[in-house]
């Protein structure tokens, strides 16, 4: 048709925009609506919801105590877990003066159940970015609260990308969506390099997409998100916001019973 041409071109993959949708109907139909709508906040990078000093405290107090608060505000803080460090990664010397930080030398983190006991492990590296720990501990205890769970929509194979959209149901998708990517250089007396970090298993922009429709579901306008967001991601959420408004997926993640009883207010 002639009027095709005036038709707006999706911002994301079509097949991808329905994942998304398709997979937030999975977290909300097996994690609950309740806590949801009622008690879920966005988390931002701010010292309103992480006020730690961390001058006084150890690096390892410091893993801990963010870990905590993100387990507070993704309503399991009595969800027990193990928190262990990793062996740091071993930087590759190039030259006498420049080193480059490998970006795949070792998860961020990792999440494991054996014997009955839960443990999340740490990269030391992401305490030099609060806010990759923040996303890093978010990702690993949505592997904790989907443990058991019926698997995502297409299967095994995207589990990780699910557990990615799922951190974002939990309120954490500012984090998710402004660490997916980095591209940073670093210099001392010593040494100088480049860190490439791609950080997730869902792109920066399906992040925010995600992002937008959590905020669409719970009525978190623009500028509230917008202050916290990466600056170059702020124009592609706005039009996600306004892309989600004119979708029917949206109405069906709203018509979903909003009573459903949440598995985090269960005994664990």
């Amino acid at each position: 048709m002639f009027f095709n041409i005036f038709n707006k071109k999706p911002l994301l993959n079509p097949a991808t925009t329905e994942w998304l949708f398709e997979t937030f109907a999975w977290a909300i139909e097996n994690f609950g609506t309740y806590t949801f709508y009622q008690d879920t906040i966005l988390v931002t990078p701010t010292h309103k919801h992480f006020p730690l000093k961390i001058e006084q405290l150890h690096e390892y107090e410091i893993a801990l105590k963010t870990l905590e608060m993100v387990k507070k505000y993704a309503m399991i803080q009595n969800w027990p877990c193990e928190l262990v460090v990793q062996e740091p990664d071993v930087e590759l010397q190039l030259a006498e003066t420049l080193i480059i930080e490998s970006p795949t030398a070792g998860t961020a983190g990792t999440f494991s159940h054996s014997e009955g006991k839960y443990v999340i492990t740490y990269n030391p590296k992401i305490l030099k970015n609060s806010e990759n720990m923040v996303a890093t501990f978010a990702h690993e205890l949505a592997h904790y609260l989907s443990y058991n769970s019926p698997l995502p929509p297409l299967g095994r194979e995207y589990l990780e990308h699910a557990t990615d959209l799922l951190a974002v149901y939990m309120g954490f998708g500012v984090f998710l969506a402004n660490t997916a990517f980095s591209f940073q250089q670093y210099n001392n007396v010593y040494s100088q390099g480049w860190t490439v970090c791609n950080q997730g298993y869902l792109s920066q922009y399906e992040l925010t997409y995600a992002l937008a429709i959590f905020c669409t579901l719970k009525d978190i306008s623009n500028p509230e998100v917008e202050k916290h967001l990466k600056k170059s991601l702020c124009s592609f959420y706005k039009k996600a916001v306004k892309e989600i408004s004119d979708k029917s997926d949206i109405d069906r993640l709203k018509s979903i019973n909003k009573g459903m009883k949440d598995v985090r207010l269960l005994s664990h």
